[in-house]
């Protein structure tokens, strides 16, 4: 990587005609590129290094390493960024792989995770603008796209993202073809379709990351209004991840106990408490945060680094994340939206077919002939 320190993995990658991977190996062998200098503590001979490791350690010949539970990041952006420490912390992968067409940006991000190394259990970590780095990958979690300006839908977006994933998609399914995709690029449910279609993998392995951070956003919210903590609110959020989002008020308990149980109107125009507000301040939520830091980060990195644990641990939780429902609902379009699905090792294993009110089930079908509308049109 040009004006950074160029490093190579141990055992599998020294002397291994590849890119110059930015890496934090068990055993690293450094070798710059001609003419770069090395940078910081790693300002070191090789050969003085070779000595003293020659000397330090006994090498003990084994089988090339495959990691078990590889996960790359596209895109290091904040949203990106936030993912990857998110799934740094909860322990969840052997390595961790960065891509960015950013080199400067990418290279710091990079070094600086590594750094931070002996406060966590840190895995590998190693970056590169060239896809290969992302070889042999468990999960695959694509962030890269234009931001969201203030204002500005998540439905606006598609034209500019799309041609992000064309350039995106077929390099990771080229290095990892067995890989989950989850795709976080806004607007999500429309970006996750054309990744299915890109990457042409079985529809179970394509997932977006959808309404999980709506839901949670819910369940925060109506925690907030009981004093209840969000753990112990039961609520989904399903359809598009963004405006028509569907709050489904008729599933809403606590502790098994349905909202609707204690108030009949709950949720609709005629509740004096207006509890309805609450799924408008979800969908609002995401554009004043934007308006006041210019972005969203957090939750959807904690978001999405739920999702992975429940593909790379095989959990079979029940998230509510976007895939392809036609035939469900009264929908006939192939679109994606989000439905609870379980997730498991091999990305969505099954659909709940949750029951809806028939006001619940109109507004899904409307999300979906929103997305459909613009979806139509594209070309890619």
């Amino acid at each position: 990587m040009s004006r950074a320190a160029g490093a190579l993995r141990a055992g599998r990658r020294v002397g291994a005609a590849s890119a110059p991977f930015l890496g934090l190996g068990t055993t690293p062998f450094l070798r710059p590129p001609a003419g770069v200098p090395h940078r910081g503590a790693c300002a070191v001979p090789v050969s003085r290094m070779a000595t003293v490791q020659s000397e330090l350690l006994q090498r003990v010949p084994s089988d090339e390493a495959v990691p078990r539970s590889k996960v790359s990041v596209v895109g290091a952006g904040s949203v990106g960024m936030a993912c990857a420490v998110s799934i740094l912390l909860k322990g969840l992968s052997d390595e961790l792989a960065l891509v960015d067409v950013a080199e400067d940006k990418l290279t710091g991000e990079t070094m600086d995770l590594q750094h931070g190394g002996p406060f966590v259990k840190m895995p590998s970590v190693v970056s590169s603008k060239d896809y290969r780095v992302t070889a042999n990958s468990s999960v695959v979690v694509i962030t890269a796209g234009a931001r969201q300006e203030r204002g500005e839908t998540r439905l606006n977006l598609v034209r500019r993202n799309v041609a992000v994933l064309k350039a995106v998609v077929p390099s990771v399914v080229r290095y990892s073809p067995h890989c989950k995709l989850i795709v976080v690029s806004n607007p999500v449910d429309i970006l996750s379709y054309v990744t299915w279609k890109l990457s042409r993998l079985p529809q179970s392995r394509v997932i977006g990351s959808g309404c999980n951070l709506d839901t949670a956003r819910f369940r925060v919210l109506i925690g907030q209004r009981l004093g209840i903590h969000s753990e112990s609110c039961h609520g989904w959020v399903l359809g598009e991840h963004g405006d028509s989002s569907v709050p489904v008020w008729s599933g809403v308990n606590i502790a098994g106990v349905p909202l609707k149980d204690v108030s009949a109107h709950v949720g609709t125009d005629r509740d004096p408490e207006q509890w309805r507000n609450v799924h408008k301040d979800v969908v609002a939520s995401a554009y004043e945060i934007i308006k006041m830091k210019g972005y969203t980060n957090w939750a959807i990195g904690l978001s999405v680094a739920d999702l992975t644990e429940s593909i790379l641990k095989n959990l079979r939780r029940v998230h509510p994340v976007s895939t392809i429902i036609k035939g469900l609902y009264g929908i006939n379009e192939e679109v994606s939206l989000s439905v609870p699905c379980v997730l498991g090792e091999n990305g969505v294993t099954d659909l709940i077919k949750i029951k809806l009110s028939p006001e619940e089930e109109a507004r899904l079908r409307k999300s979906a002939e929103t997305l459909w509308e613009i979806q139509k049109d594209l070309k890619f």
